[in-house]
């Protein structure tokens, strides 16, 4: 099972593939997809919709998961995420992804087992569960790997219980 990650943002989207084999979790591809911040924002979510689709035809994941937004001080900012989650979601719903999303405290307790970590200690957590030599970088694209690590162990959970050896 192959399961994609992603952080969105429409500046710099994060992604992350983890591939589940057993009880190991192996990174499949991880990276960014950038817009060009000179352009109008139909222009950025246009080449994010492109860029997206070519990404999630090439590596055709079982599953994805989206990160929920988390709301700060800036408007601006949450409303650009919100268009960028917005073009994910519309790629994956087209190309018949099932979709799945978690909020940020959510994935920082499946990773970590603290819903309030540091990301430092979430990124540590993530290189460890996938055997990395290395923070995988950008940030954004180890917030993606967090977020397809989480679905993953929320997975195995659900697999646990629902075939009894969950005690």
């Amino acid at each position: 099972m192959l399961i994609l990650g992603i952080d969105p943002g429409l500046e710099t989207l994060g992604y992350g593939a983890v591939r589940v084999e057993g009880r190991t979790l192996r990174p499949h591809a991880y990276g960014v997809l950038r817009t060009d911040g000179g352009q109008r924002p139909e222009i950025r979510l246009l080449e994010l919709y492109r860029s997206m689709r070519r990404l999630v035809e090439d590596l055709a994941p079982s599953e994805a998961v989206v990160e929920r937004l988390y709301f700060g001080r800036n408007a601006t900012s949450a409303m650009a995420v919100g268009e960028a989650r917005g073009v994910a979601l519309l790629v994956l719903a087209e190309l018949g992804v099932p979709v799945f999303s978690y909020a940020p405290g959510e994935v920082k307790a499946a990773v970590t087992g603290y819903g309030r970590a540091p990301k430092e200690q979430v990124q540590e957590m993530v290189r460890r569960i996938l055997g990395l030599t290395a923070l995988p970088q950008p940030d954004d694209a180890a917030d993606a790997l967090a977020v397809a690590v989480a679905h993953a162990h929320r997975l195995a959970s659900r697999l646990r219980t629902v075939g009894g050896t969950g005690r």
